[in-house]
């Protein structure tokens, strides 16, 4: 483990593995190092190249500045970048979507690669409430961490009560409750985008080339979202990963990325 010093002065804890040009993963909601689906990613990928892990701020190892803003995790993403020496591709996974269309315009990205951020764009599933950040909020104030993370389970990711009732008794959900206090963070980038409403053109300034992923047994909502992102960003290609779901495996989309990243 390294750490590197964001804009702010934050401490960002990262793990550098592999040899090749810089790839750096970014993860979804209340996912760091040692519990994240791009831990599995990042092994698959180490052997073609340089791949970049790291805690988000306010998560694993990482520190936690306040009052928090997205431009604040753009500065860190950037303080990775500059640790890679330069030109990176950047992989985004989940709410992580969001935080690297934010901070392509920004970086020296190469290419983008993006699977299945949270977007809602029609009625195949019912919008975020429009006070849900507001209740999650007042949720976190009062200390009710386990509140908060059921809220965002059934909320914000729109699983059943049944489902996040067998989780509450899992040993995970310990380790979700310890970094409930960074949801509002995620919550911050993706939730104009849940309100079940077709996607605007908002980032005309990403021009790099993008992929844009989902799984094919991913729920339709979740599809239409990638549809639509891929559609209103200048440079994207979209492809459905036969077979895969939000948990997607690594041993499925290490070499689409692979190909992708090296052509």
């Amino acid at each position: 483990m390294t750490t590197t010093t964001s804009a702010d002065g934050t401490k960002i804890a990262y793990t550098r593995a592999g040899s090749g040009p810089a790839l750096v993963l970014v993860d979804g909601a209340m996912c760091y190092r040692g519990s994240s689906p791009n831990d599995a990613l990042a092994k698959e990928l180490a052997a073609h190249f340089t791949v970049y892990t790291y805690d988000r701020r306010g998560r694993g190892e990482s520190g936690d500045t306040g009052p928090y803003a997205v431009e604040r995790e753009v500065e860190d993403l950037a303080a990775i970048a500059k640790e890679a020496g330069g030109e990176v591709f950047l992989f985004g996974i989940s709410s992580g979507v969001a935080l690297a269309l934010a901070a392509a315009p920004d970086l020296p990205v190469r290419k983008l690669a993006l699977y299945e951020p949270p977007f809602i764009v029609d009625g195949t599933r019912a919008r975020v409430p429009a006070d849900y950040a507001a209740r999650l909020d007042q949720a976190l104030k009062e200390g009710k961490r386990g509140k908060a993370v059921k809220m965002f389970m059934t909320e914000g990711v729109g699983l059943g009560s049944v489902m996040v009732a067998v989780m509450r008794i899992m040993p995970f959900w310990s380790k979700l409750k310890r970094v409930a206090h960074t949801i509002p963070y995620d919550t911050a980038m993706v939730v104009e985008h849940q309100a079940g409403e077709p996607l605007p053109a908002a980032w005309p300034e990403v021009k790099v080339p993008a992929l844009v992923l989902d799984g094919g047994r991913s729920p339709d909502w979740m599809r239409h979202g990638v549809a639509s992102l891929a559609k209103v960003l200048p440079s994207a290609e979209y492809r459905t990963l036969p077979g895969q779901t939000h948990i997607v495996k690594a041993a499925a989309l290490a070499p689409v990325l692979k190909e992708y990243f090296l052509a």
